[in-house]
């Protein structure tokens, strides 16, 4: 009987391509990964891959072949696009616990030049200006209710206190801040993000998507060879491209639009099939014909033992609720890192207005702060009417944003109890509050065993954070 081996075909031996066709050989091949491996070179992978891969369509190949991409100073704003792969790895500077100089903006490729160029250059310095003055007022703040320790260094003492302070100096960072960020992604997911990029319509991330293109060629240059623009894409933006001329905010920011009205029947139904022998239907029929103590002991027995660490059974994704948010750009940001959802992000604009963080008015910073971003206001609408795209480069997270979402309950398990925690920000921690509310309102017997903080409400949140929003 054959000895069970498990091992790593290590990156620095053979090339990501290399090790994509010794894994797909094993399909037809008796050899081990090593025997497989040893026969290949650079040339034959290639030779592979372009024949199983691009001629044969076979693309679960290049999910073999996994590339770690360093990505520096490219905006906020074209990150958007770079984390929009859902089955892909990142991680990007922080907002929150680093602080941004005076010059940390970029200047589009399309305003070089142009006759708007200058004004905002402006809107943008007043902005990081703005930043940079509000960091020590609203350090003061904290300081007088977090004083430092005795023996603490300063170093030390900013570090654990510099979030409590910037999380509310970001509202004045806008889209065009630059950003670093860590990529990890498969060849197949790369290919299908280069040709995003390629298609957007901005000048920068098209240009980040050509130079991608060119540093991943170096690693796999059969894989993403023929990573070309997407011209549907591009003839959608153009066709459907619009900005309404009458926008309003509405009365709810959060509404739970559309849910499935026999969710926890059909998520418990799951349960009894995945572990008994009846079909579906019978399943189904037998959980709606039950009385509600035997469901709400299925659910104790499926749930109540979890702790907020654990993940939830799949059997949760049999159930989907869809809202419409309302939220701040600063807290859209760490939204979209939850890609398991399916998010659909209107363009950013200033016309849904803008919050103001409770220690902005504490410090007596309310005054600059609003000029601020009424300058940033009054020259978007300049930039909108020529490129509303380009304009989105000056909004400041600040602004308002619209997002409709899609997600399952195990989903909604992950994204409530993480971003309710109390070491979240504070805009997002009261999106998290009142998306769970919702849902417990229409699933009570599931979300019972949501793990979120006791002592916080979406309202205390709102009350003890916003002056406005």
């Amino acid at each position: 009987m054959p000895t069970r081996q498990i091992y790593v075909l290590s990156p620095r031996q053979l090339s990501p391509e290399t090790i994509a066709v010794a894994f797909a050989k094993t399909s037809r091949s008796p050899e081990s990964f090593r025997q497989i491996a040893d026969e290949l070179s650079d040339e034959s992978s290639a030779k592979f891959h372009e024949k199983w891969v691009v001629g044969y369509g076979h693309s679960s190949v290049a999910e073999h072949a996994v590339l770690h991409l360093a990505i520096e100073n490219v905006s906020r704003l074209a990150v958007e696009c770079i984390e929009s792969n859902r089955l892909a790895s990142y991680t990007e500077k922080s907002t929150r616990y680093q602080k941004w100089e005076g010059d940390a903006f970029i200047l589009p490729p399309e305003l070089e030049g142009h006759a708007l160029q200058e004004e905002y250059l402006a809107a943008c310095r007043a902005l990081f200006e703005t930043y940079q003055r509000s960091l020590e007022p609203l350090r003061k703040l904290v300081e007088a209710k977090i004083p430092q320790r005795t023996d603490e260094k300063e170093g030390s003492y900013d570090r654990r206190i510099r979030s409590q302070y910037i999380d509310s100096c970001r509202f004045l960072l806008p889209a065009a801040s630059l950003a670093n960020l860590g990529m990890t992604l498969n060849a197949r997911v790369l290919e299908n993000s280069i040709r995003k990029m390629l298609s957007h319509p901005l000048a920068e991330v098209r240009q980040i998507g050509q130079e991608i293109k060119q540093v991943a060629l170096s690693e796999t240059p059969t894989l993403v060879k023929y990573a070309d623009p997407l011209p549907q894409l591009e003839e959608a933006q153009q066709k459907f491209a619009s900005l309404d001329a009458d926008v309003r905010k509405g009365d709810d920011w959060c509404r739970l639009v559309d849910y499935d009205r026999e969710g926890e029947e059909r998520i418990l139904a799951a349960i009894r099939y995945r572990f008994g022998e009846m079909n579906y239907p019978q399943a189904l029929e037998t959980i709606r014909q039950a009385d509600r103590e035997v469901r709400e002991r299925m659910a104790e027995d499926l749930l109540g033992r979890l702790s907020q660490h654990d993940i939830p059974l799949r059997e949760l994704e049999y159930s989907s609720y869809t809202f419409d948010l309302v939220m701040d750009q600063g807290a859209y940001a760490e939204f979209k890192r939850h890609r398991m959802m399916t998010q659909t992000p209107q363009l950013l604009t200033t016309r849904l207005g803008y919050c103001i963080p409770a220690q902005v008015k504490e410090a007596d910073f309310e005054e600059a702060y609003n000029k601020a971003m009424e300058t940033a206001a009054a020259t978007f609408e300049k930039l909108a009417g020529w490129n509303p795209h380009v304009a989105s480069y000056v909004v400041p997270n600040g602004f308002n944003r619209r997002v409709l979402c899609s997600f399952n309950l195990r989903e909604a398990y992950h994204f409530c109890q993480l971003r309710s925690a109390a070491n979240a920000h504070y805009s997002i921690r009261r999106v998290a509050m009142r998306m769970a509310e919702q849902i417990r309102q229409v699933h009570p017997l599931l979300t019972k065993y949501l793990h979120l903080p006791k002592e916080d409400t979406w309202q205390s949140i709102e009350q003890e954070h916003f002056s406005a929003c």
